[in-house]
């Protein structure tokens, strides 16, 4: 008696793949924040001048969304997503290359390419996971490549601590040794990163290592779809793509964490740059174990009979309660306790962001994914821009003050949000490639 073949297990070199990319995303994007003290001291910034070299990043990113959102839909994920890290790659090294003497603008212009190129990563991934995972396991692939980004915000303090060194001194009168290189390494991780993908990558259904078998679970719960393209102006009138849109309105949360949270440490707990790699390995642990459990948990219900509407607004609920206690970060005296405060909510964060990202796929056909993440995208880019103008403003004047209102932001808007996303989109009814209901 012949056994049945085994399913393959090809889709996960592809997931690995994604994880590696967002890897290099967060670790190119997370330098700039990790060395943000010393730059300050050292280019002899203000926080304004600081909230402005942050923004153009942000700025970019969110026009960047909609245009590589866009592009990746109509060139493919293969070719889209090599365009996206050659980008972000060139301009991330060319970092390096900014002087003292025209750091301000130096630094906006080599952010904002940067931005635009990385914009590109989750609009490629997303539309990546809905060609290669069907939608019960969408969430938690999702929550796997999420968690890189926690890799890659993990690794970048301890390069720096490893190599970049600070020598004192008043304000402006030290100086900060080898920054640059942390810059470059960027560029040595994305050459052997496109070359596994060009190798790697090919849609399942022409790929010759995904198996029969394989392919049919991957496309078990997937409606065929035309190669007819969609253009991104299609979905801008639906209910749906605003409620994702709204969702994204916390990434504006996730870069407070990441470009303003070494100078909360560094000014109200005296953490110093060879310091940061501890507390920034307990923040992304969390963020980590946040993003694939909040992944696992939602297709947990979903396997135990809930609809999909039920099972992820749950789990989004879920989240937002356990950010809820940062809004007492300001408060404590302990730099531990704020550290793990701050875990907290970017664990709760990592969750809610590896649930959003699936609405899209659970709702809109394969073509239209990458589209919708952009312009969502680009609404998180605009919270985020206006989030670190203002604060960056505040700060120059009040310090205390800009760091309590933030803080008690981050921890209170999701619940906020999850009430708006539902008042907009009650229901999770899926849409045909025509952008029709989808009549069970």
């Amino acid at each position: 008696m012949n056994e049945p073949k085994k399913m393959g297990t090809y889709r996960y070199r592809i997931l690995a793949l994604l994880a590696f990319a967002t890897t290099i995303n967060y670790f190119d994007r997370s330098l700039m924040g990790i060395m943000s003290p010393e730059l300050i001291e050292w280019f002899d910034w203000t926080k304004q001048d600081y909230s402005f070299i942050i923004g153009s990043f942000q700025l970019a990113y969110m026009f960047g969304l909609l245009i590589m959102g866009g592009l990746i839909d109509k060139l493919g994920t293969k070719k889209g997503y090599v365009l996206s890290i050659g980008i972000w790659s060139l301009f991330g090294m060319l970092h390096a290359a900014v002087g003292k003497g025209f750091s301000f603008i130096g630094f906006i212009g080599a952010r904002f390419g940067l931005g635009v190129g990385e914009a590109g990563n989750f609009p490629a991934a997303i539309k990546t996971t809905a060609e290669w995972f069907p939608k019960k396991d969408r969430a938690f692939a999702t929550g796997i490549f999420n968690a890189a980004t926690s890799l890659g915000a993990i690794a970048a303090p301890f390069v720096i601590g490893g190599i970049v060194y600070w020598t004192g001194g008043e304000r402006g009168s030290g100086d900060l040794k080898l920054w640059q290189i942390p810059f470059l390494i960027t560029g040595l991780l994305s050459a052997i990163w496109v070359f596994l993908w060009l190798r790697t990558y090919k849609k399942p259904e022409a790929h010759p290592k995904v198996s029969k078998e394989e392919l049919a679970y991957i496309l078990s719960d997937s409606e065929v779809e035309s190669e007819d393209r969609l253009p991104w102006k299609s979905v801008l009138n639906k209910r749906q793509t605003w409620a994702f849109s709204l969702a994204k309105v916390t990434d504006a949360v996730w870069w407070f964490y990441l470009f303003w949270g070494a100078i909360f440490l560094a000014e109200n707990h005296g953490v110093k740059i060879k310091e940061m790699g501890m507390p920034f390995l307990v923040i992304y642990l969390l963020a980590d174990s946040g993003s694939i459990l909040g992944g696992w948990l939602s297709g947990a219900f979903m396997k135990r009979g809930w609809s999909i509407n039920k099972s992820r607004k749950l789990t989004l609920l879920i989240c937002a309660i356990i950010i809820l206690p940062v809004c007492f970060v300001a408060f404590t005296e302990s730099k531990w306790v704020a550290v793990c405060l701050i875990g907290l909510g970017a664990a709760g964060h990592q969750a809610w962001s590896a649930n959003i990202f699936t609405l899209v796929s659970d709702i809109f056909p394969k073509k239209a994914t990458a589209s919708v993440v952009g312009i969502g995208g680009m609404v998180g880019g605009f919270a985020g821009f206006v989030s670190s103008l203002a604060l960056g403003s505040v700060l120059d004047t009040t310090q205390k003050a800009g760091f309590f209102w933030a803080f008690l932001i981050a921890g209170s808007s999701y619940l906020i949000i999850l009430g708006l996303v539902h008042l907009l989109m009650p229901k999770m009814i899926p849409l045909d490639e025509n952008l029709k209901p989808i009549k069970k």
